[in-house]
């Protein structure tokens, strides 16, 4: 099922995506969600809606490193465990919005992932456990400053400008995570491919790892890592990152001071 977030007039909706599609759920908060979704007497269509990011996360957990080629592409040792970042939930947007490039930066680029969604507050869970926890996965882009990632020691500031978490656009909730491919688009030519069987850490391993860091709550996102091939964004482009089974987020960049959003 998939399972998407909308504003339709005044109204703020979970619902079904069928095709093009939407059937309205009775339920709306995320962790009602988990329990299973009432369709209610209703079919909307896209051009009813506009799409919402799929949830309100209170942070976005995301993980460096996780593919092995990227690894290499970056020029960096394997992690032993994962090395985690934190991206805020102001840098949060939905499908078809605009990423803005701060003029702070000279080079923003790219990074298509698999997001895990959480359902129900987590903490200290096992790998085993983890998928109770999932309501089910998305599609992210880990935009970055990559030369303030370079400059600072950290990559708070490289990862947190308004616009860099592009996520939806929606929600996959009956799809295993092993072996999804993942491309990623700039203006129809494609820069990444790649497949969540090459993670490091699989997405179960990483909500349990953080697990016993922080409490996850119903609608968190874990960001998983990005594939190889990442590289910079300019005015005008529209980026597409497309993961099997789940579906196609779109977005469009823009300059800072052109941007009213």
């Amino acid at each position: 099922m998939k399972l998407g977030r909308f504003k339709h007039g005044e109204r703020t909706i979970y619902g079904i995506v069928r095709g093009k599609e939407i059937i309205p759920v009775k339920e709306q908060r995320v962790s009602e969600l988990m329990e299973g979704v009432t369709p209610l007497d209703e079919t909307l269509t896209f051009k009813d809606v506009k799409f919402l990011s799929p949830t309100r996360p209170t942070k976005i957990i995301a993980v460096g490193l996780n593919y092995r080629a990227h690894a290499e592409e970056m020029g960096k040792l394997l992690p032993e465990e994962p090395l985690l970042f934190m991206k805020p939930s102001t840098a949060v947007i939905a499908n078809k919005m605009r990423i803005v490039l701060p003029e702070m930066s000279e080079r923003v680029d790219y990074e298509g992932e698999l997001a895990v969604v959480i359902g129900r507050k987590c903490r200290k869970v096992s790998p085993e456990e983890a998928k109770d926890y999932i309501l089910g996965y998305s599609c992210f882009n880990d935009v970055t400053a990559r030369d303030l990632q370079q400059k600072d020691i950290q990559y708070t500031r490289a990862k947190s400008f308004d616009t860099f978490a592009p996520y939806g656009p929606w929600i996959a909730t009956d799809i295993d995570p092993i072996g999804l491919r993942i491309t990623t688009k700039v203006n129809g030519e494609v820069k990444q491919e790649g497949n969540t069987e090459d993670m490091i850490f699989s997405p179960f391993e990483l909500v349990s790892f953080i697990s016993q860091i922080m409490t996850l709550l119903p609608g968190d996102i874990v960001a998983t890592g990005t594939p190889p091939g990442v590289g910079p964004l300019s005015e005008g482009d529209k980026v597409e990152i497309e993961i099997e089974g789940i579906g196609t987020l779109i977005n469009y960049v823009v300059k800072e001071l052109e941007s009213s959003s």
